[in-house]
């Protein structure tokens, strides 16, 4: 058995999500406060008998904030199992609740959690009239959150996704039409108790390695004496004996040390001295405390560890925070391990963020090992070493959006050889495309080195500032990863940047047909798919940069690279020729001579803020990143006027900048205004020709 399907709907950063796992290792990738927590929150709920009784009352502050007034909504939780045995107790538990089983056996159920308003005010919503608006309102100002109530089903058979189920059981808020009675057929049987399912599975839970030396500090969170108290049940009575009896005369001993005896003199002197005979204690001992009992003894044991290469064994606290956290999370694992009983009917090990502070090699080695039998293990990651290993075809990637979060399935609808392709592709370098707000997926080198510094030397924000990864292809075979953009599995824009490789000399060469064959691929392939689109470079990436009027920067690279002036003057008037048979050449020799990674590192010195951006590239960037936030937008106006500033025909006041912007923030002015009014103030500047091509 194993879960095989959890939906969530306005719970937290998940206004509506789906989300897929298999058997075995899954892994959910996503950005810093993107909700992988949450994401672990909501099947403890559901599964981990630890959570306390009151982590069950949800707050407000627990409803997806893009709902806008949370009031009359459910909060709901459903995980689905799969491959449940046939074993007759198993099938009483998730499908038939109680009682003898009737019929054939299923090989899926679900549980769910309701976090609703109680029945009183259910049925004054059932009973209001179709478009009573004003009535709803009304009902849904005197509700609070205490008059919320967390209720459990199970056997379910809907898509609690799906919102035209979520209308039919919680309400439809726009017309006013709301039920009481719930159709268990669809939408499940009470349970009577919500953990009767965690009673009869193992489930362990390892939170991220944010503080483990505090962890360590405290007896209800250190993972060794939990070790220690699951072992000291398990010790046998007679073994123990002879060591408490060993404790017994250790503590007789140190009551009989002559120090200790002299100071007992001393205080009941002392007392004597001070209150008399009438108010001084009538005994008084020295004792020692040691427990003789096996739990407590056992709890008196500290770990000291050796760092690798190290001979001197210190305590936890003495460890590097990255060896404290491997110590920390090797220990949660033997917990596991301890806890684990195959005599339940499944295993489940969640763990998040399991690379705080942990070399990437251990990272990898720790995915690859932790591979328990009849487990079903979920880690959450923002580690790129950790997605590298791990499988595409059991992977949820969460998107940050305005409010909520979307989770996405890259191997939906993927067939097997297409999925093997994907997972020998990414590296930890190129698994940077599954973190990304957007991408762009380049064939080389030169594209690889320049571009970043492009965009960030003309706009002064670099690719990563604008959520944008950058991924050599190292090759024209763009569909192999591209493939992942789609409605189906990770919704965000992929530009494609190539080559068409016309020939400069006029006469169609073959590197020219394969070039206008891979357009037409290309443009077959992202036909009907608004997350891929394909830009052209007419020539090449070297030549179209060239044609750009980039020509100053290249002649800087000359000057730096040959010594002769002759030669310098002669390259030069080479590169500043309007024929492209001379100019082109000229430029794919100089690349061809210092080998083109090389020469786009060179040329990256001498990329300025004047250097212009090609087209085809500026279509690429915008295409990727979508949309681009006001103060992005902002930060790029003002450093372009600084930086114009520099030069001696320009003296623009940043503050008149800043008011134009602060109106077509406000609204005040439109996008035509605005850009007309920047005009007048940096002419036909790169950043004017940016912002006439964003929609």
């Amino acid at each position: 058995m194993y879960i095989s399907k959890v939906s969530i709907r306005n719970y937290r950063n998940f206004l509506n999500a789906s989300f897929v796992f298999n058997k075995g290792i899954n892994t959910i990738i996503g950005e810093n406060g993107s909700g992988k927590t949450n994401l672990f929150r909501a099947i403890r709920l559901i599964l981990d008998d630890n959570l306390y009784r009151y982590a069950y009352k949800l707050e407000e502050n627990d409803f997806n904030r893009a709902l806008g007034n949370w009031k009359g909504h459910w909060i709901i939780i459903s995980v689905e199992f799969s491959e449940l045995s046939s074993d007759e107790a198993i099938q009483a538990l998730f499908v038939h609740g109680t009682g003898n089983i009737e019929g054939e056996t299923v090989d899926k159920a679900t549980y769910n959690l309701f976090f609703r308003p109680k029945a009183e005010f259910r049925k004054r919503l059932s009973e209001l009239e179709e478009n009573d608006t004003t009535g709803l309102e009304q009902i849904l100002s005197e509700l609070t959150i205490d008059d919320y109530e967390t209720f459990f089903t199970g056997k379910s058979s809907v898509d609690f996704n799906d919102d035209n189920i979520y209308k039919e059981l919680v309400g439809d808020f726009e017309n006013v039409i709301f039920n009481f009675d719930i159709d268990e057929s669809k939408f499940g049987i009470k349970i009577p108790n919500q953990l009767s399912v965690s009673k009869e599975i193992s489930f362990t839970f390892i939170q991220a390695l944010r503080d483990v030396l505090a962890d360590f500090r405290n007896n209800r969170t250190n993972p060794l004496l939990n070790l220690l108290k699951t072992q000291s049940d398990q010790i046998n009575e007679d073994d123990f004996t002879p060591i408490s009896k060993q404790v017994e005369e250790l503590n007789q001993a140190i009551e009989q040390l002559d120090d200790v005896k002299q100071i007992r003199a001393d205080i009941k002197t002392t007392i004597k001295e001070a209150v008399g005979e009438t108010y001084a204690p009538s005994s008084l001992s020295i004792k020692s405390n040691l427990s003789s009992e096996a739990e407590k003894l056992l709890q008196s044991l500290r770990l000291f560890i050796g760092e690798p290469q190290e001979d001197y064994e210190g305590g936890i606290h003495e460890l590097s925070l990255g060896g404290a956290n491997l110590i920390y999370l090797t220990l949660k694992l033997l917990e596991y391990k301890y806890r684990r009983n195959n005599d339940v009917f499944a295993n489940f090990l969640l763990i998040e963020e399991p690379e705080a502070h942990i070399h990437t090699h251990i990272q990898k080695t720790l995915f690859n090992n932790l591979n328990f039998e009849e487990t079903q293990i979920i880690y959450s990651t923002h580690s790129t070493h950790i997605s590298e290993v791990s499988k595409i075809s059991q992977m949820n990637i969460l998107a940050k959006k305005q409010n909520y979060a979307e989770v996405y399935q890259p191997a939906y609808n993927l067939d097997e050889k297409k999925i093997i392709k994907l997972e020998r592709y990414l590296d930890a370098v190129r698994s940077n495309l599954l973190f990304a707000k957007g991408v762009i997926l380049v064939e080389g080198d030169a594209e690889e080195i320049l571009i970043p510094i492009i965009i960030k030397k003309v706009y002064g924000i670099s690719l990563d500032e604008l959520g944008i990864s950058l991924i050599n292809i190292r090759s024209t075979g763009f569909k192999n990863v591209a493939q992942i953009f789609h409605n189906e599995r990770i919704r965000r824009k992929c530009a494609i940047v190539t080559d068409l490789d016309k020939s400069i000399d006029g006469n169609e060469s073959e590197a020219e047909k394969k070039g206008e064959k891979r357009k037409e691929i290309l443009d077959e392939f992202t036909n009907d798919n608004e997350w891929i689109k394909a830009f052209y470079a007419e020539y090449t990436f070297e030549v179209d940069f060239l044609l750009a009027d980039n020509s100053f920067e290249v002649i800087e690279l000359i000057k730096n690279e040959y010594k002769r002036q002759a030669d310098i003057d002669r390259i030069k008037d080479f590169l500043e020729n309007d024929d492209i048979k001379i100019s082109g050449k000229e430029i794919l020799r100089l690349a061809d001579k210092f080998g083109k990674g090389w020469f786009a590192i060179m040329l990256g010195n001498h990329i300025t803020f004047q250097t212009y951006i090609p087209d085809y590239i500026l279509d690429a960037l915008i295409f990727s990143k979508s949309k681009f936030e006001k103060e992005t937008i902002a930060n790029m106006i003002k450093y372009r006027a600084r930086k114009l500033n520099t030069l001696k025909d320009y003296d623009i006041k940043i503050s008149d900048i800043e008011d134009i912007i602060s109106h077509f923030n406000k609204g005040e002015i439109n996008k035509l205004t605005f850009i007309k009014e920047l005009k007048s103030f940096l002419e036909e500047d790169q950043i004017i020709k940016l912002l006439e091509k964003m929609d």
